[in-house]
């Protein structure tokens, strides 16, 4: 909507460049030359709401810019009946004062309106994308890295689904190749028969912790390699042995990732599995071999050529006809296309896999796929500790239930701390949505091609810039509100008046709930979640000031009340929006 108001502003002032270029013999393509008209914010709210810099424009009519400001506002005000009071002159720049009276009505028009679905926009209607994202191994637990993987998932596809897509959330199981042989060959080996009952912890944990054992026997075996690469070609043989140890510990790990997904909010509209899908890759490659896609080396391995993308070479099949990432990456996209025709797919895979992507999406390519121009690698960047980064083979890494349940567990104290257990209600529900804010909130708040430093302490804090700290200001609202619920028969006929809310925090605000559904746009656009979390902190701090220095049930007149209530039930509603965009529950109470 605020959009809307800078494209009107920046098209009515340019119109008037080019009146004035008419006016003063200007040849137009000197004009056109000097770019399109930018819009800027002000530095300070005081000094207006746009600001358009004509500094480009000197040259072309040879004054100076504060000279074109003044003949410019002289033609909007005397010409186009635009209101003195709405230009500001501020030296090189033309600024414009906005009606925010007439702003705020059509906001509360469209908030009142559209509720949960406000700022949504139809940018992306009549598109199919496909999101995959998470894509756990079933040789491990998921682990921190996971966590931020499903944070940006889960976000994107929501951002998505707000600009009209129809998205279909995707994982990939990573259920076969030499990594889940490592497993399985030390749980042989070192198990003694123990199972997740046995054992009484969760089965992607049992599985995890014999990972973690191959590790070790690796370094006092040098054959343990070799054993778990002659064990990946028994299981491709079709081993009735090795394909039963297989079924059982991939049951425990899916059972245990499946727990963890429940508890952080994960879920998926359709599972893939590398077992079903890496006969279809290698299928392809060899009818590229016979095509002259690919070639074979001595050894019988099969390559492709990567000169033409400015690389060397890449293997697609192992000398012994076993397969790779890539083989079945190859078959999984082949058959997602098949099964669910998309417009697009992106892959939320950390930025170490880049170069794997940029191979993948040249060989769909090369074997004819056209659909393969309409692959996206979604790259973030990694999560580390303050004190280094997480290895899962030496079991350094975060472990996801652990991190979740001391989060929880450090909001319970919190909560019980400050004795507010009658005002929440259910502690252990509550006390596992705050985790869930803070988790996501941090996670998300970092562009998502940068590399982060995870503090679980400061996530978990209800001040700063965190997930608690925006939870409680949807609480704060809450409880406000509930007052306001009281009394509010005492207003019936007087009706929303947004002339009364000429403070300079109402006007910001104001702005900043007109602002939301370009940044909802611009999330979609950019695949950045971190666009709506910044927004949400800059509404919260500005709506915290506001209501610390000003009354809002108790303001001096009964129309100023009900002006201030309706702006603060936008500001809710807006925030409610924007929670469910990147994952932060809602709470009324905490």
């Amino acid at each position: 909507m605020i959009q809307q108001v800078k494209e009107q502003w920046r098209q009515l002032i340019s119109e008037q460049l080019v009146l004035l270029a008419k006016e003063k013999s200007i040849d137009e393509n000197e004009l056109l030359k000097a770019g399109p008209l930018s819009v800027q914010i002000p530095p300070k709210p005081e000094m207006g709401d746009l600001a358009f810099p004509l500094f480009p424009f000197a040259k072309v009519f040879r004054s100076s810019p504060a000279q074109i400001v003044s003949m410019l506002k002289e033609r909007l005000v005397g010409v186009c009946g635009v209101s003195e009071s709405s230009i500001l002159p501020a030296g090189p720049y033309l600024n414009i004062r906005l009606d925010v009276s007439s702003l705020a009505r059509d906001v509360y028009t469209r908030v009142s309106n559209e509720k949960d679905s406000y700022g949504h926009t139809s940018y992306l209607k009549g598109k199919r994308i496909m999101v995959e994202f998470s894509c756990p191994n079933t040789n491990k637990p998921l682990h921190l890295g996971h966590l931020r993987n499903d944070a940006i998932g889960e976000s994107v596809s929501a951002i998505l689904k707000a600009n009209g897509a129809e998205v279909q959330k995707v994982n990939l199981i990573n259920n076969r190749g030499v990594h889940i042989c490592k497993s399985m060959l030390a749980y042989q080996k070192f198990s003694d028969g123990e199972t997740p009952e046995s054992a009484g912890i969760k089965g992607d944990h049992l599985v995890g912790k014999y990972y973690v054992r191959f590790a070790q026997w690796e370094k006092e075996d040098p054959s343990a390699t070799e054993q778990a690469q002659q064990m990946l070609k028994k299981w491709e043989n079709g081993d009735e042995e090795v394909l039963s140890l297989w079924n059982r510990m991939n049951g425990w790990t899916i059972d245990g990732v499946e727990q963890t997904y429940k508890k952080t909010g994960v879920s998926f509209d359709a599972y893939y599995y590398e077992s079903d899908t890496y006969m279809l890759g290698k299928d392809n490659i060899l009818k590229g071999l016979e095509n002259g896609v690919f070639y074979k080396e001595e050894d019988g391995s099969v390559w492709i050529d990567l000169s033409e993308i400015n690389l060397d070479k890449k293997v697609v099949l192992r000398k012994d006809g076993t397969s790779l990432y890539l083989t079945q990456d190859i078959g999984t996209a082949i058959q997602r296309h098949e099964k669910w025709p998309f417009d697009s797919l992106i892959y939320v895979v950390a930025s170490e896999q880049s170069y794997h992507f940029k191979v993948l999406f040249y060989v769909l390519e090369k074997l004819g796929y056209e659909w393969a121009k309409d692959l996206h690698h979604l790259s973030y960047g990694m999560v580390n500790l303050p004190d280094g980064k997480m290895k899962s083979r030496e079991g350094t890494v975060v472990d996801a239930d652990d991190l979740f349940d001391s989060l929880t567990s450090l909001a319970k104290q919190e909560i019980i701390g400050k004795a507010r257990e009658d005002i929440v209600g259910d502690v252990d529900k509550v006390s596992a949505s705050i985790a869930l804010g803070a988790l996501n909130y941090y996670l998300l708040q970092t562009t998502t091609t940068k590399d982060m430093i995870f503090n679980p302490d400061d996530s978990i804090s209800f001040s700063g810039n965190t997930g608690p700290y925006l939870q409680y200001m949807g609480a704060r609202i809450s409880s406000m509100l509930k007052k306001w619920d009281e009394m509010k028969h005492d207003f019936d006929g007087i009706e929303f008046d947004p002339a009364v809310l000429d403070l300079q925090e109402e006007r910001e605000l104001i702005k900043q709930i007109a602002l939301f559904p370009s940044l909802v746009l611009e999330g979609a656009k950019e695949y950045n979640p971190s666009v709506i979390t910044s927004y949400l902190y800059d509404l919260s701090r500005l709506f915290s000031r506001y209501y610390h220095d000003h009354a809002v049930l108790k303001a001096q007149s009964s129309v100023l009340i009900k002006a201030r209530v309706t702006l603060v039930e936008m500001v809710l509603q807006v925030l409610k929006n924007a929670y469910a965009l990147v994952g932060i529950p809602f709470l009324e109470s905490m």
